[in-house]
């Protein structure tokens, strides 16, 4: 879907794992490998467009797509979403769009999409901007205690509920967002599915396993997470977003799109093990 150096809004028919999807997608083309960016839990591609307002940015080709059971992407099986359903459909826009290498973002749930996606095809991928992405089963602790509750009330609504009584930056933001943001019947595979992934899937593992430039940025809320100390001692580059928490795109967006344009302000190639580069 080639588009020059516009900035193009479309919504592409594709067909994953049997599924019929619509996808809600703005891109925009450019001289060098495109950024792709996957958006999280209950939020959409809209998080990443002001990459247009930025003259760190200015012409930088891009991606971004509503995920399926998110945004304005139509799924007519909402029932078939989880994580690897998500995957299968990140890979096809991909060759949808053309795209053969990139550098990719991703955000929560988009972060883990993204760091599978690169697991399965390591050589596709340049860099890895991962926001606050489950890497460790103390990322799920409150969807793991929502899911084993009996009390009245589906999972969604719990959900909701729990985020709106947060103490957390943005959370209220969030909160007034999710029901407009993602179906509730994409909710609980997703959930389920991140949450065993989370326990069982060795994220950590794969992640530092990437033989590519990589920076794990978080809000100063989440700066006690245990696996920090081990993605610095493995050359993850740490960005710690003062002022925010689990959503520093809401929190406080001057300070992480700085922080995303400083990892891309050099030659990002020219970080990338010889062997890597074509």
């Amino acid at each position: 879907m080639p588009s020059g150096h516009r900035v193009v809004h479309e919504l592409l028919r594709l067909r994953v794992q049997g599924v019929n999807l619509k996808i809600a997608a703005v891109h925009r083309g450019g001289p060098t490998e495109p950024i792709v960016f996957l958006h999280g839990f209950g939020t959409s591609k809209e998080d990443y467009t002001d990459i247009t307002q930025r003259h760190d940015f200015a012409g930088r080709a891009f991606l971004a797509f509503d995920l399926p059971g998110c945004g304005a992407t139509e799924c007519a099986d909402l029932g078939a979403i989880d994580v690897p359903f998500l995957v299968d459909t990140a890979h096809a826009m991909l060759d949808r769009a053309g795209i053969g290498r990139y550098h990719v973002v991703g955000h929560s749930l988009g972060g883990l999409t993204a760091l599978l996606l690169a697991h399965r095809e390591p050589g596709r991928v340049l860099s890895f901007v991962n926001i606050k992405g489950t890497l460790a089963p103390e990322d799920c602790a409150p969807t793991r205690l929502l899911m084993s509750h009996q009390d009245s009330g589906d999972l969604y609504s719990r959900f909701i509920e729990s985020v709106r009584r947060g103490h957390g930056y943005s959370s209220g933001l969030y909160a007034a967002n999710l029901p407009h943001k993602i179906r509730p019947g994409a909710v609980p595979g997703i959930m389920r599915s991140v949450v065993e992934l989370a326990d069982h899937g060795e994220l950590l593992h794969k992640f530092l396993a990437l033989p590519i430039p990589k920076m794990y940025l978080y809000g100063e809320e989440c700066a006690s997470l245990s696996y920090l100390p081990s993605l610095d001692a493995n050359g993850v580059e740490l960005a710690e977003i003062p002022h925010s928490g689990h959503l520093p795109m809401y929190s406080n967006p001057v300070a992480t799109w700085k922080r995303i344009a400083a990892f891309y302000a050099g030659d990002v190639s020219q970080r990338i093990p010889a062997a890597r580069r074509w």
